[in-house]
């Protein structure tokens, strides 16, 4: 017999049906010569300071550093601190069952750093010596399964893999454990929670924040003329922008006297466009938040999800490329795409036998090839699915089309001594803009002055009548807060932020965090409350500024320290680099900044004494989440985010005090609708909303 474990029961139930593994038993399926079991995501993971002995936070424990670690059954938080998590220990139950009665284990759980950290921690926690093979597939249709196992591969093929994935873990620990103690102890216990990746982000998003904040707007203004050739009508731009109103006004009424322009002169040039690869992750994140409004842990879910039901290929993956002997499945993704709404208007655009070859580039294929549909046809998807999925077939399309070929044409005209320019874009050849019939990147623009049609033809020394002026008042625009996708931009490309150029040269291509772990980054501010979504935008929050000044020049807060340990990871999983080499930089590392942040001092909300309103004996806990009585028997609780609005401790003490709130603002219902209410305490100490009389 042998063994395979599956990431997830979805995909060990394709592998069993497709292996005749069809007898259901308690937690594996089995049936010729194979037992099909699960994982259930991270079974095993490693163990939090309690499991070392070290309770609570406690200055003289830190730095925390174990040697070795210990693996633990994934754990869920109580009231009380960590237990183990039933269903994990049930599960991995059944897995050690399963591996005492086969004679060797195939490895299928996802194929990236991840998948195969999920199985080495189950293998070694079971302390298990069984031989194993690995499935390395990008897709779960039948055909990439049957490949799969034909292609089995040595478990030991993937030693790097797992070094670095290890490594990973463990840094990540250390930091983020160590740094977390360290800050919450100079806070005097007001838990503040930090890590290697988030304190970067964090610092990304404040620095833009605070720069849209103390932005100082300044009115400017430009004259715009409107002339007409050949039957066209067109405007020009002047080059300069005046401050004051009296002073553009007085050269706005000398234009207009003089009447005319002179062509000064003209340049027409051709633009190649190329067609865009295919998605990785991350730009399909950037696309999917930018088009759909998805945030990026939105769409990593839902790709999840069409690759387990084998609609689309393996999603976390950093390549927009695919090896050589994938494109031989290309046209036939193309033929089964055309068989269906709404592709067919868009494959007439693709040249049969002359696909643009671009995307093949076998260097630049990491662990997994760029995002592609597979030949599995979708059935009974939900919207966001469907969207998700004919964005990456109408990419597949875009990537094998030609290029888009512009002429774009730049007239500098001159009334007196003031200059003008005219633009215009002129499509010769549509290429992959075809596909979805955007021809211009600037389809939303508001820039008037920008044509995006054919301009007449100009020669130098040509007179241009001015049949109108305008005099455009202006202001100058702070910059942008993040989207979820300028985001994951500013994360992708955080080393071109360096200073030092040779440095800078080095992490170009070097981000924070992986295309994988990115959306759940973001996800970890927004839990601890460090970031918050406004419409489409992400703001800090009052304590996430604060942490931001408090580690703002700290190495924690470093984007080149973060960028670096990529490198370093690639070079261990590439057996370039020990794995123990780079964990005892990382402890150096880390006893550095845990001095750092328990030397900082962090004033305190100043707290007032509020008695339980139940019991009437006891001063009300009041934490950053909630509020609650000391007293078990009492057990009064009160969380304070109430419909997406953290009850500030004025409104906490008027509510205590005199039974209700003052107006609060914005709250947000469950269907999203956003209301105004007071927040009255009734007298069974539960809670109502009194809603603002709009008559």
């Amino acid at each position: 017999m042998k063994a395979i474990i599956a990431e997830k029961p979805s995909v060990a139930r394709e592998i069993a049906q497709l292996l005749g593994a069809h007898e259901k038993k308690d937690g594996y399926l089995s049936g010729n010569g194979y037992c099909v079991t699960w994982a259930l995501g991270h079974l095993i993971s490693l163990g939090m300071p309690e499991d070392y002995g070290i309770r609570g936070f406690n200055k003289g424990s830190l730095p925390i550093f174990p040697k070795p670690f210990i693996l633990t059954p994934k754990k869920l938080k109580k009231t009380k601190g960590y237990e183990p998590d039933p269903s994990a220990l049930k599960q991995l139950n059944t897995i050690q069952q399963v591996i005492n009665q086969c004679r060797s284990i195939i490895v299928a759980t996802d194929a990236g750093k991840e998948g195969e950290l999920i199985f080495r921690y189950i293998y070694h926690y079971l302390q298990c010596n069984k031989p194993f093979e690995r499935l390395w597939i990008s897709s779960l249709t039948e055909k990439a399964i049957q490949d799969g196992f034909k292609n089995l591969q040595p478990g030991d093929a993937f030693d790097g893999l797992y070094q670095a994935a290890k490594a990973r873990s463990e840094a990540d620990w250390l930091v983020g454990i160590n740094a977390t103690q360290a800050l919450t102890i100079a806070g005097n216990q007001d838990v503040y929670s930090l890590g290697r990746v988030q304190a970067p982000t964090l610092d990304l998003i404040c620095q833009r924040f605070l720069q849209h904040q103390n932005f100082t707007k300044q009115k400017y203004f430009q004259i715009q003329l409107s002339h007409r050739k050949e039957y066209i009508d067109f405007t020009s731009l002047s080059l300069l922008q005046w401050e004051e109103k009296k002073q553009a006004e007085q050269i706005q009424k000398s234009i207009e006297r003089e009447g005319r322009a002179i062509v000064e002169d003209v340049s027409v040039k051709t633009i190649q466009e190329q067609s865009p690869l295919l998605f990785d992750l991350t730009e399909l994140q950037k696309e999917a938040n930018r088009k759909l409004g998805l945030s990026a842990d939105e769409v990593l879910q839902t790709a999840q999800s069409l690759y387990e039901k084998q609609f689309i290929t393996y999603p976390r993956t950093g390549s927009k490329y695919i090896p050589e002997d994938v494109w031989a499945d290309i046209p036939e993704l193309v033929r089964i795409l055309n068989q269906t709404e709404p592709f067919k208007t868009a494959v007439t655009h693709l040249k049969f036998g002359n696909f643009n070859k671009r995307i093949v580039n076998d260097l630049k294929v990491t662990d997994h090839h760029g995002l592609l549909i597979t030949t599995k046809t979708p059935s009974a998807l939900t919207a966001t699915e469907k969207s998700i999925y004919e964005m990456i077939a109408y990419r597949l399309f875009e990537s094998l089309s030609h290029t888009c070929i512009k002429q774009v044409t730049q007239i500098q005209i001159k009334v007196h001594h003031y200059e003008f320019q005219v633009k215009g874009s002129k499509i010769l050849n549509q290429g992959w803009r075809a596909i979805k019939g955007i021809l211009s990147d600037n389809e939303n623009s508001n820039n008037k002055n920008e044509a995006l049609t054919e301009l007449p033809e100009f020669k130098t020394g040509d007179e241009l009548k001015i049949s109108k002026t305008e005099l455009l008042e202006k202001v100058t625009q702070p910059p942008k807060l993040y989207t979820e996708a300028d985001l994951l931009s500013a994360m992708e490309n955080a080393g071109r932020s360096i200073e030092n150029k040779e440095e800078q040269k080095a992490l170009s291509n070097i981000g924070i965090g992986t295309p994988a772990t990115r959306a759940s980054i973001i996800e970890t501010l927004l839990n601890r409350n460090y970031i918050i979504r406004k419409s489409k935008t992400l703001h800090p929050t009052d304590k996430g500024l604060q942490v931001y000044n408090l580690v703002k020049d700290k190495k924690i807060a470093n984007v080149q320290m973060t960028a670096e340990w990529e490198i370093t990871l690639d070079k261990i999983e590439k057996g370039e680099l020990n794995k123990t080499q780079f964990i005892n930089n990382i402890q150096h590392y880390t006893a550095e900044i845990t001095n750092e942040l328990l030397s900082l001092h962090i004033p305190q909300e100043s707290i007032p004494q509020l008695t339980c309103p139940k019991c009437q004996q006891h001063h009300l806990i009041i934490k950053e989440k909630i509020v609650k009585c000391p007293d078990e028997q009492c057990n009064w609780i009160l969380f304070r985010t109430i419909c997406g609005i953290q009850l500030s401790i004025k409104d906490l003490t008027l509510l205590l005090t005199q039974n209700k709130t003052s107006l609060i603002k914005n709250m947000k219902s469950k269907n999203g609708k956003k209301f105004d209410a007071y927040l009255l305490l009734k007298d069974d100490f539960s809670t109502s909303f009194e809603f603002v009389n709009k008559n």
